[in-house]
Parts: structure tokens; C-alpha cells; sequence
């Protein structure tokens, strides 16, 4: 059986040059392959290998080579739910799922880094823009998983596109209308049930307006519907909320009336469990900028504004971990002894996330920021996964 990173070898794809929709299709027909699902990518993915191996590919034979995906979180060869991963990001929802005992049958993602990441980790690049993606081309599954993009309705998002004259939102046309993509796809697909998540501001969006259109969108394609805003402090050191949207198709009411968001178990995190023991120096804040933030703090404070940095003690919990936070790293400072403060590395900001040290993190510091602000707490993930699935009375096997 060949490895999955011999077959790229043998295959002449470097990652970096192959991040497209057909190396996607052979990924996703290679995760499937005698599942039923790699039907869905059969002919894309002879397509895609014809074209790499410059010939016409008679008989599958090659095609359908067993693969062992030696990767940090391959595919479960033992599942007992299948789901789908859209807006996938770096893939945090999909190890929460795949740790409860889920298969990916689909994943997408626009993002060129982000997928990236995602294949170093789990051996399949996500197929790329979701309004260009037929929902009919996409397989059955159980459940379908979406984090849509939140900055249409994030403070900070709401807050910078009122001050540019821009809509936000469902007014958005660009990213706030996505969630009507996630509504095709459900409609069509019926899966037994879904979760969406984002930011705790989406609740509250243009005084709840936005949150009854979508509330009131997933029932009319036969969705009940369930929704808390749950904190990851309880899983890591790490202040961050969010609205999770569990749903379930009405046929499903058993599953739906039995489902709750279960309380996390009560915990205390400090910010000391997730510090790396070595740190370079090129984390340390320069002079001229922990001068800036300490002025720019000290101007705020003064007009009664909460700007400024965020400097924590080894004792307590973060602030949230924002996508931004590779400019200045403000939000989040460690204090060092006889040293100007530092920010954290792309290693502690997995490790905030709940991402364990096997994953991956194979682009520059920059991308890795902006990865881990804009991911989920892993483990929170699959507590809400574990509450799902049980709703769901899938046992495993």
C-alpha cells in the first residue's frame, strides 16, 4: 500500500503548486475510496491524474491505489456518522467531529493557505469556492458543519465597515449573503442535522434582525432549531465566545427534543499550560512598539476608552485570539522578566485553540496567526460533537 505523501512523490505534486479543484477531487475520491461516496469524484479525479501523468488513464487501476494516509489526523476508518466541512478553515471543526468518531465526505475552503494547512494535516485539500460548487455534486451525509464567515457581523467587522460607508451583514454582498449557500446546500441534501457556528455578535446584529432571518431560513427548509453561546474558557485558557446553531431536520424530532447543549465541565485554565519552554527572541515586542502600545493605551485610558494591550498573567485566561493578531500581537502579551513583553508563537496560539503539537503548521508566522485567530477551540468542538451525535442516537460501532 502506498503512503500518501510517496504517491505525491510519484505523482510529482508539490503542495504548494497543486492547491486546485482537481487535486482536490483526487484527495477527496482517494479519503472515500470504497465508501460509496468516491463516486461523487471519480471523474474529475481521472480527469486530474490523466492530466498529471500526460496520457489517457484506460483503467482506474492507478487511480484507485489503497492509500495510507500518513498524516496527522488521517481519515476514520471506522466511522459511525459522515459530515461535511464548509468554510472549513484550517480544519478545527473537523477534528472535533473526526475525534467523535465522524468522516469528512466534503470539505471546502477559498482560502489558498488555509488549504494549505488543512492538506498537511489531513491529507486533502478542500475544494475551493462554495457559490461556484453544485450543491447536487456534493455526497449524502449526516450532518453538515460551517464556521461562515463572521466578519459581517463581528463588532470589530460591523464596527469597520460602518466608519468605511459599507453595508454589513445580509447587506453585505460579498460575504454576509454566504450563509445562503450553506441553505442551498441543506435544502438539497436533507442531511439529519447540522451546526453552524460564529461570532457571539451575530445574535445581536441589527437588533436581532439578522438572527431571526436566519432562524426563521433553516425552518422553512424543515430545520428545528437550537442555539446557545458557549465560552472555550472551560476547555482552554482562552476568553472566547461564540454562537453555536444546532439544527435538525423536523423528522428528527426525538433527536431535536433530546438535544441540549451540554454544560462544559467546570475548569480552571492558565495561561502557563500552553507557553512553549524555548521562545525566540523575534517574539519580543521591539522597543519603539511597546512604546507605541503603552501610549496608545495611555491616550485611550484617559478618554475612558478599554483600548490598549493585553498583558496576562501566566495565571489566568486571554483574551480572544483574533485573525488581526499578527500585526502587533497587542491583545495577547506575555510579560518576560527584565525583557519588554512578547507575543505568543504560532505553537501557543494552536495550543489556545486546543490544536494538539501534532498538527501541522506549515506556513510563515503571518498566515499562522491569522489561521488560528479566525479557527475554533478544538476541544469545545467536539464537546458539542459528542452532544450531537448522541442526540442522533449514532452509537459507534
Amino acid at each position: 500500500m502506498l503512503s500518501y505523501s510517496n504517491l505525491k512523490t510519484e505523482l510529482n505534486i508539490v503542495t504548494d503548486h497543486h492547491l486546485n479543484d482537481g487535486f482536490a477531487s483526487l484527495t477527496h475520491f482517494w479519503q472515500n475510496f470504497n465508501q460509496g461516496t468516491d463516486l461523487y469524484y471519480k471523474e474529475p479525479a481521472v480527469k486530474y491524474l490523466a492530466h498529471l501523468l500526460q496520457k489517457d488513464i484506460s483503467e482506474d487501476d492507478q487511480l484507485r491505489l489503497p492509500v495510507k494516509f500518513d498524516v496527522p489526523f488521517p481519515p476514520n476508518q471506522h466511522h459511525f456518522f459522515t459530515f461535511i466541512d464548509l468554510f472549513a478553515g484550517i480544519g478545527g471543526i473537523r477534528l472535533g467531529f473526526q475525534n467523535a468518531g465522524g468522516r469528512c465526505v466534503f470539505s471546502s475552503e477559498w482560502n489558498k493557505f488555509a488549504r494549505k494547512t488543512y492538506e498537511s494535516n489531513f491529507g486533502e485539500v478542500p475544494f475551493g469556492d462554495i457559490t461556484r460548487i453544485s450543491e447536487s455534486s456534493i455526497p449524502d451525509h449526516d450532518i453538515l458543519l460551517a464556521g461562515f464567515p463572521c466578519q459581517p457581523f463581528s463588532i470589530a467587522g460591523v464596527s469597520k465597515k460602518n466608519s468605511l460607508g459599507k453595508k454589513h451583514g445580509f447587506a453585505d454582498e460579498t460575504q454576509g449573503t454566504l450563509f445562503f449557500d450553506i441553505l442551498r446546500i441543506l435544502a438539497c441534501k436533507q442531511p439529519r442535522a447540522f451546526l453552524l457556528e460564529n461570532v457571539k455578535n451575530l445574535a445581536s446584529h441589527d437588533q436581532g434582525k439578522t438572527f431571526k432571518i436566519i432562524k426563521k431560513s433553516l425552518e422553512e427548509i424543515g430545520y428545528n432549531v437550537h442555539y446557545a453561546v458557549l465560552n472555550a474558557k472551560f476547555f482552554v485558557p482562552q476568553n472566547r465566545e461564540r454562537i453555536f446553531i444546532a439544527g435538525f431536520r423536523k423528522d428528527e424530532k426525538q433527536s431535536y427534543d433530546s438535544f441540549h447543549f451540554v454544560s462544559p465541565p467546570f475548569a480552571l485554565h492558565k495561561v502557563s499550560s500552553i507557553l512553549e519552554s524555548s521562545v525566540d527572541s523575534k517574539y519580543t515586542l521591539s522597543d519603539h512598539l511597546w512604546s507605541y502600545l503603552q501610549a496608545y493605551a495611555k491616550k485611550h485610558h484617559a478618554k475612558g476608552n478599554g483600548f490598549g494591550y493585553g498583558l496576562v498573567s501566566r495565571e489566568s485566561v486571554t483574551r480572544t485570539l483574533s485573525a488581526r493578531y499578527y500585526k502587533d500581537g497587542s491583545e495577547i502579551l506575555i510579560p518576560q522578566h527584565k525583557k519588554n513583553p512578547r507575543r505568543l508563537t504560532p505553537r501557543e496560539c494552536a495550543r489556545l485553540q486546543g490544536f494538539p503539537d501534532s498538527f501541522q503548521i506549515p506556513v510563515s508566522d503571518t498566515q499562522a496567526y491569522k489561521q488560528f485567530g479566525n479557527s475554533v477551540t478544538v476541544p469545545l468542538i467536539e464537546h458539542v460533537a459528542n452532544s450531537l451525535v448522541t442526540a442522533l442516537s449514532l452509537i459507534r460501532s
